[in-house]
């Protein structure tokens, strides 16, 4: 099992290249994340699992849902509950992790932002799943 989940990672972020080559608007790559991060999430709480707030639903974002994508929890979360508010961060996310990136150029920064738009549709995404209020 831990084989085929490794190739299927590896899999994932071949595609993720080539998707973000292929589609360089910014906008395009952020709604395709939303699509994807609705469709995967939806598929994760088939059982109509609802949560109780945002924070529950932001929990269930930073382990299950970025497990199951990435193969590892969020390294950290941070909340200001009052606002809604929440910052996650991943200090290895691999796939902002590329050489041509570590330079600290308008390019590779410009590039940086263009790939993230997809994983930030992502979250964007598995945050619409339905929570108990709504």
């Amino acid at each position: 099992m831990g084989r085929n989940r490794e190739v299927a990672g590896i899999c994932l972020d071949l595609l993720y290249a080539e998707l973000v080559a292929a589609v360089p608007s910014r906008p395009v790559l952020f709604a395709i994340g939303v699509q994807v991060g609705l469709q995967l999430t939806e598929r994760h709480t088939t059982e109509c699992r609802r949560f109780a707030d945002h924070l529950e639903m932001i929990k269930f974002i930073c382990k299950e849902f970025w497990q199951e994508v990435f193969q590892k929890q969020i390294d950290n979360l941070k909340t200001n509950r009052y606002r809604e508010v929440f910052v996650l961060q991943d200090s290895t996310f691999k796939w902002i992790q590329h050489p041509c990136l570590n330079e600290h150029t308008p390019e590779s920064e410009d590039s940086i932002a263009t790939r993230l738009m997809f994983p930030c549709g992502l979250v964007k995404g598995a945050f619409h799943i339905r929570t108990r209020n709504h």
